[in-house]
């Protein structure tokens, strides 16, 4: 490289820039330098250019998420990683819950990333699973209710950490729960609806109310309306997450309903949402950081070991947690399950 920069009058960066086609040089310069690579019959030397790759991958991340507080949470997880493995970050941005348009996308391909991150609800469309399959490369699913074909997934249990929650508000007494299903096309929604249904069916005289939402604020104000409207309306909300649970308490308070004393809510993630309203949210605590950074650190791991898509699914299932805040009381006349329990068990002693 040396000696083609002393051929062609110019400094090694540029030499490199010319052959990586990349950074401003005239059509003038990068001519001089063809002539004097085609003279000196110079080839990059790619074992070099493998061990500098094996320090800085370039890794594409892909979003689009209606809900702030998630995507927040996830871009810290990979920005945190990527900083300290050394990875350089491509980010392509899709519009409320949608992919990226093919032009976005084909700039991301034509732009030489190793590997893509996908974030919900992305990791399951199938337009953007089709192009990146295409193009061979290695994928990275973050958050989807189930395991996605051909891919590295890192994700929670949706179905037991709903069953959790759910069980909870039973344990407290509620019988008639609403639920703010999810967006119907996110495998996290179904999996999260069958958990509830679970809980519920083996508590005698427990329903479930539904409504549907799409994860996002405004859609979780008309879902919390409708359930509200219903006579009688239930006495618990369990919204799908916290940005739609954080809209059914407004549209409580705006009923002058008091919550959890009139109306108990709870909501999904534990993002910054559930403790930035009043009362903070009792929730599920979905560690969206961690995720995003075990996604991008397995990305990695696979293309510094073999450079390639993984020969196996591999399916990396995190630790939810049951976070109990001031958003959930017994249904107003009510005493928790579990106390009514015991103080039939002492009557009987």
């Amino acid at each position: 490289m040396a000696d083609v920069a002393l051929l062609a009058g110019v400094s090694r960066m540029t030499v490199s820039r010319v052959i990586n086609n990349a950074g401003k040089v005239s059509e003038a310069t990068r001519e001089a330098v063809r002539a004097a690579i085609r003279e000196l019959n110079f080839a990059p030397n790619l074992t070099a250019r493998n061990l500098v790759m094996a320090g800085e991958l370039r890794i594409g991340v892909v979003y689009s998420n209606p809900s702030a507080a998630f995507m927040s949470d996830f871009l810290i997880g990979v920005f945190e990683e990527a900083t300290k493995a050394g990875a350089r970050l491509v980010l392509v941005r899709g519009d409320s819950g949608q992919a990226p348009s093919l032009q976005d996308m084909q700039g991301l391909l034509g732009g030489g990333v190793h590997g893509v991150v996908l974030a919900p609800p992305l990791g399951e469309s199938a337009a953007v699973r089709d192009m990146l399959r295409a193009a061979d490369l290695p994928v990275a699913v973050v958050a989807a209710g189930r395991p996605a074909p051909d891919a590295i997934n890192v994700r929670i249990d949706d179905r037991r950490a709903s069953h959790a929650l759910v069980r909870h508000l039973l344990d407290l007494g509620h019988r008639r729960i609403g639920m703010i299903v999810g967006n119907p096309e996110q495998t996290a929604s179904a999996e999260r609806l069958e958990g509830a249904r679970d809980a519920v069916a083996i508590v005698q005289g427990a329903e479930l109310i539904l409504a549907h939402g799409a994860f996002s604020y405004a859609s979780g104000l008309r879902a919390a309306e409708q359930l509200l409207d219903i006579d009688p309306p239930p006495t618990a909300i369990f919204a799908s997450n916290d940005d739609m649970a954080a809209a059914a308490v407004s549209v409580a308070h705006r009923r002058h309903l008091d919550v959890p004393a009139d109306l108990t809510v709870v909501g999904f993630d534990d993002t910054t949402v559930a403790t930035t309203l009043w009362p903070p949210l009792t929730t599920i605590r979905q560690p969206v950081r961690q995720m995003a950074a075990v996604a991008l650190e397995r990305l990695m791991r696979v293309l510094r070991s073999s450079g390639g898509t993984p020969d196996a699914l591999t399916d990396h299932v995190l630790e939810h947690a049951l976070i109990e805040r001031e958003s959930t009381a017994p249904p107003s006349g009510a005493r928790p399950v579990a106390s009514a329990q015991a103080d039939k068990r002492l009557s009987n002693a």
